[in-house]
């Protein structure tokens, strides 16, 4: 089944929540492949407030051009979109964000005027479920300026013979500078203000034990954001693909090391534990 929806403003991440916490989701595929669901949003203007206050969230210098990561944020209500719609048949909460890989094929103004897709691809068999992606391209003028790939987790058993082999190599990284990053207790409430993502496991430490969480996580992709603005200076000027994988949560308030590595055309990076032991995040940028 495939469907395309054509939306002419940018809905509202609350109201998209309301819908995800009072639908009724099988949690079954139906068939092999996911529904062919398509969200479009064209014109999109960036709101200079919004940008700025995204910035300062997340350690990005002021620019004319903006964040890389931030058309991420202005695709994430067609993400939502796609997330809730009666087609797909998982439950929103409780989704896991594992994967986001982003290409930049040029740099865009802070105030370009953008063309937003989004579709959905999937599912693949994976250790601890199926995993599933949201493709995104961004186009400026009619040409592709910028697109992710969003894979995400839902949990359910999986027969052993049709488990995708896990990524357990050890991890034999060595870094040439290490940074600590003070992770306050707010930070998830105040990526939450600039993002439109709201999930309850982010928010506030009582709202986290719902899910079984001890404290509130950070948000995985204020985690990317703030690594790629650390790294601002060193990004590639030329198109560049920067991915990331997320492992463990990071539960606020914390301390934690920033690790990479620059050897001209890529950068290596990772998000530690204080002591530089158990890994939250994973990533790789490199010049294309």
């Amino acid at each position: 089944m495939a469907a395309t929806i054509e939306l002419d403003h940018s809905p509202s991440t609350l109201n998209l929540y309301l819908r995800a916490a009072t639908a009724k989701k099988a949690g079954k595929l139906q068939g092999e492949q996911l529904p062919k669901l398509t969200v479009c949003l064209k014109n999109v203007k960036t709101d200079p407030k919004k940008l700025a206050e995204y910035r300062n969230v997340c350690g990005f210098p002021l620019s004319g051009s903006m964040p890389v990561t931030y058309p991420h944020i202005l695709a994430f209500p067609l993400h939502m979109e796609i997330l809730v719609n009666p087609l797909f048949p998982f439950p929103l909460l409780g989704l896991v964000h594992v994967r986001n890989e982003i290409t930049q094929y040029r740099a865009i103004g802070n105030q370009d005027v953008l063309d937003i897709e989004c579709s959905l691809a999937g599912p693949q068999k994976a250790a601890k479920g199926l995993e599933f992606d949201i493709v995104t391209k961004v186009s400026v003028d009619g040409k592709l300026a910028w697109e992710s790939v969003s894979t995400n987790l839902f949990r359910t058993k999986v027969e052993e013979g049709d488990k995708k082999d896990g990524d357990k190599k050890e991890d034999s990284f060595a870094p040439d500078h290490i940074d600590f990053w003070p992770v306050p207790e707010n930070i998830g409430r105040r990526y939450a203000k600039v993002s439109g993502d709201s999930n309850l496991i982010h928010i506030h430490a009582l709202t986290a034990k719902l899910f079984g969480f001890p404290r509130a996580i950070a948000h995985g992709m204020w985690s990317k954001a703030y690594a790629l603005g650390s790294l601002d200076a060193q990004l590639p000027k030329a198109p560049f693909r920067v991915s990331v994988a997320f492992k463990l949560p990071v539960f606020l308030p914390n301390k934690v090391q920033f690790q990479y590595a620059n050897t001209g055309d890529h950068i290596e990076f990772r998000v530690k534990d204080q002591n530089g032991q158990k890994p939250h995040m994973a990533g790789t940028i490199e010049a294309l």
